[in-house]
């Protein structure tokens, strides 16, 4: 239907051909579910187990080898050598899987059991029906606690607030009414419609249904997010251009092997075979399953902290993100309305949710503090005695702030019962009671200030009602405070010794002043936020929200400083993004730290235009409104608790504590994984760029073979991956969050360390090919010897090389891989390997070893220790990482 918030009931009801007064038939209906389907919007279907399988194949690294593992068999029928490679395949995919399929099922966890149910008017009589087969037409009947079940025109409204955060992001409970609006009215001001999804905070309604689904505000915002393509991980990024690059490396060398070979006469199968070597020696094997674990160990340490990832890649982009965008409403801020202001007298009191009821002991006793008093307690609807306050949330606050200050609720009301009340309505825009009391009957009112001004005619100052001659002052006072973000209420009082008549209760008032409500700033948010500058992220809060209260909000948490201008705020109406920005206007964008009044299309933008400027963002959000920010980041953020189950849908982590803070500790280990990763990827490479060089030099200088294909392996499983494992285990820099994140296009291997990662890798060669040589030339060994030699000289070089991965700025003997156990535990059990290897006879015979004498191994253990000498003299020179 269009624009039913433009149209009359009537119109509405004729459109749809439903009758407001009796609903709709059973026959009626069940032509409507054939022509619009159930009132459901299809979540984002889970991934299937079969599906998470899969993409553990997607790997490049995963795809060499396995060609790898082909050739190994079609070309040198070597069966173990061929198992070999296939378990590194299996092993390494198992662990994907299972890590990832533990992520699916803790989503699954949190979603809500059972169907929501919603009462209808059919036939003429109520009826409570599962929510998903409510069709266009019907006629819905909703109360305080609801949570609407389909967009809805108001027929009928009885003191109706709806709280309409998740849609818009308005924190503040929506005010409804019936009457038909003008046809470019905005969501937001649509006054006189309900929407699926938000809940009902007061009164109670009866709305004619005009959409359901998919057609429903909700389900269009959804549809939008589900189109908005998901981002690769920056780490799925890099790791994928390294192994393409390996691809290509392992490719060039294999052709120049080949190549070679042929120009000097030599066997071609001899030459295919050492071929496929290099190829097996180029590919770090351990690589995939290193990272994998590396993520999985940080996927599993956030868990324990409350955070659910729910894909591993997630735990290193949180590491990488320099911009976190957030709402506002219940995640910087309690989701729930406090005390402020008040205002009364000569006395303007702030900040009020901070101070000790002590500190309020000079006005207490004031008059006018004990009529404003008296007005909160006895004229609010809030029932006492229950686990959980329920009602308004203004009137739950007041509550909250005198039982804070030890009035004893119960007997005020007790002592002073309640004889009439005036309901709050939209027109009136006040609330009003009449009590009994010893001396007389004394009537309560508060509402809006405009509202209760119109009925005082004088004001309680210095202790005594007197002549309202300021109101325009007070005016101003109250316009301040709005513009501040606090939601304002009035409240006046009168005493007479004789009971009023009803017509009479509003006349004659005594205005006594007016309290500012806020909804506060969590109290460890702004600690967290300070972190979060040292570590250099920068901090977007994005809301539907005032433009007053997200500035309030901002300088409370340090998002911008104490008494900062107003143009500081970007207006949704302001917002122009790129190709329609001028330069300053762009820049102004870049810079800014609040925006209020966006929209979800906003929000989506937004979040591109920090992508489109080299920037990694996390998006945090609860609402329907934030899911296609969420789909378009680089790490969407939901929460558990109070988030939406589409929000946690389309999120990559969800927190189940819903606190803002945990996100520091995920990012700090984000930052470390993706420290450890490029650890490790150079202890890898190095590793496998001496194998590669090592076979190559001795294949061009016709020297024994230092290294066979299945002894390649053995090292890659063993030398390289515990060693490369351990690495991944350590703490990280103590300093870690007071680094500037890095670049978002900063490679995994950047100049530097490939210089490293070459000059390691040349050392190990030096020894290895030296070793192979001098057993050759000087020693004049068999070739099974100087290959066992060799073999051997190339593990303890590989262990060595461990030792090279703390960083040239700090001393050898205390680093952070020196004092790490995990590193001196992988060492000793891949020595423990080595050794066994030689005693268990299949494996021995596998990988062609022989005895070496106690001669032989002093060479080994002399051209071991050279390497490391020789590499760290290089570091220590030439300033590698």
């Amino acid at each position: 239907m269009l624009d039913p918030f433009s149209l009359s009931i009537s119109t509405v009801a004729d459109t749809l051909n439903s009758n407001i007064d009796c609903g709709l038939n059973e026959r009626e209906i069940k032509l409507r579910l054939k022509t619009y389907g159930k009132n459901e919007i299809a979540a984002n279907q889970t991934k299937s187990r079969w599906k998470i399988l899969f993409d553990q194949f997607k790997d490049p690294i995963i795809f060499i080898l396995a060609i790898a593992a082909g050739l190994t068999f079609l070309f040198n029928e070597d069966l173990p050598e061929t198992i070999a490679i296939i378990t590194v395949i299996l092993i390494t995919i198992t662990i994907g899987f299972i890590m990832e399929l533990q992520g699916i099922r803790s989503l699954e966890a949190l979603r809500k059991m059972g169907f929501i149910e919603s009462t209808v008017l059919r036939d003429g009589k109520i009826k409570t029906i599962k929510a998903s087969l409510l069709v266009p037409g019907d006629v819905l009947l909703i109360e305080a606690g609801d949570v609407v079940s389909a967009d809805a025109r108001l027929i009928t409204a009885e003191n109706l607030m709806v709280k309409e955060a998740s849609l818009t992001g308005e924190s503040r409970a929506v005010e409804k009414r019936v009457n038909s609006l003008p046809v470019n009215t905005v969501l937001s001001d649509r006054k006189n419609m309900v929407f699926k999804g938000t809940t009902v905070e007061q009164g109670s309604a009866k709305a004619i249904v005009v959409a359901t689904g998919t057609n429903t505000e909700l389900g269009k915002i959804q549809k939008m997010g589900g189109d908005v393509e998901e981002q690769r991980t920056p780490l799925e990024k890099k790791l994928n251009a390294l192994s393409k690059w390996l691809i290509w490396l392992t490719l060039i060398f294999g052709i120049l092997i080949v190549f070679t070979g042929y120009l000097r006469g030599l066997d071609m199968l001899l030459i295919i075979e050492t071929a496929v070597a290099l190829a097996v020696a180029a590919i770090p094997e351990g690589l995939p399953v290193v990272a994998t674990i590396a993520l999985a160990r940080g996927m599993l340490k956030l868990s324990k902290r409350q955070v659910i990832i729910k894909k591993m890649e997630g735990v290193e982009t949180l590491g990488a993100t320099n911009i976190i965008c957030t709402d506002k409403t219940g995640t910087l801020t309690e989701d729930k309305m406090q005390v402020h202001t008040l205002v009364f007298e000569d006395e303007i009191l702030k900040e009020i949710q901070n101070n000790s009821p002590t500190q309020l002991d000079d006005v207490k006793h004031s008059q006018a503090f004990c009529a404003l008093m008296m007005t909160s307690i006895l004229c609010n609807n809030v029932v006492l005695n229950t686990e959980q306050l329920k009602g308004d949330s203004i009137e739950i606050a007041l509550v909250q702030f005198a039982e804070k200050l030890h009035f004893d609720l119960n007997k005020i009301k007790e002592n002073n019962p309640e004889k009439t009340e005036i309901p709050f309505n939209t027109s009136s825009k006040l609330m009003a009671t009449l009590n009994k009391n010893d001396d007389g009957f004394t009537v309560y009112a508060k509402g809006a200030f405009e509202s209760i001004v119109n009925y005082c005619d004088t004001i309680l100052n210095d202790e005594k009602p007197q002549e309202f001659k300021n109101k325009r002052e007070w005016l101003s006072h109250v316009s301040d405070m709005a513009s501040q973000g606090l939601r304002v209420l009035a409240f006046a009082y009168k005493h007479q010794e004789t009971e009023p008549k009803k017509d009479d209760l509003l006349s004659h008032l005594t205005f006594i002043g007016v309290i500012g409500f806020l909804d506060p700033a969590r109290e460890d948010v702004k600690s967290t936020i300070n972190v979060y500058k040292e570590a250099g992220i920068k901090v977007v809060m994005m809301t539907g929200d005032h433009p007053g209260t997200a500035k309030k909000i901002a300088e409370e948490i340090g998002l911008l400083p104490k008494n900062a201008a107003s143009n500081c705020i970007i207006h949704g109406n302001e917002l122009q993004f790129e190709g329609q920005a001028s330069p300053t206007a762009h820049k102004n964008l870049l810079d800014a730290s609040v925006f209020a009044r966006v929209t979800p299309e906003q929000k989506l933008k937004l979040v591109t235009f920090y992508q489109e400027n080299e920037n990694v963002v996390g998006m945090f959000g609860d609402g329907i409104n934030d899911i296609p920010a969420l789909r378009k980041a680089d790490i969407g953020i939901a929460m558990g608790i109070r988030g939406t189950q589409a929000a946690r849908e389309a999120a990559d982590i969800i927190l189940k504590n819903d606190k803002f803070t945990t996100m520091e500790l995920a990012i700090s280990q984000g930052r470390a994984v993706f420290d450890h990763i490029r650890q490790f990827v150079v202890y890898l490479l190095s590793c496998n760029l001496a194998e590669v060089v090592s076979v190559g030099l001795a294949a061009l200088l016709n020297l024994p073979a230092p290294l066979l294909p299945l002894q390649i392996l053995f090292l890659n499983l063993v030398t390289d991956i515990f060693p490369a494992l351990a690495l991944g285990m350590g703490k990280g820099e103590v300093d870690i969050m007071k680094r500037p994140p890095r670049k978002a296009n900063e490679p995994i291997m950047g100049r530097k360390r490939w210089a490293s990662t070459i000059i390691y890798g040349l050392s190990i060669t030096v020894a290895v090919v030296g070793i192979t040589a001098y057993a050759y030339f000087s020693l004049q060994l068999s070739s099974v010897i100087i290959n066992n030699m060799a073999f051997y000289t190339l593990v303890l070089a590989q262990l060595f090389n461990v030792f090279n991965m703390a960083e040239s700025k700090v001393s050898f003997f205390n680093n952070e891989v020196i004092k790490n156990p995990w590193v001196w535990s992988a060492i000793a059990l891949s020595l423990i390997i080595t050794v066994s290897a030689y005693y268990i006879s299949p494996i021995s015979e596998a990988l062609f070893l022989t005895k070496l004498t106690l001669e032989q191994i002093g060479w080994v253990v002399i051209f071991a220790l050279g390497s490391l000498a020789l590499s760290q003299i290089i570091k220590r020179l030439g300033g590698t990482f």
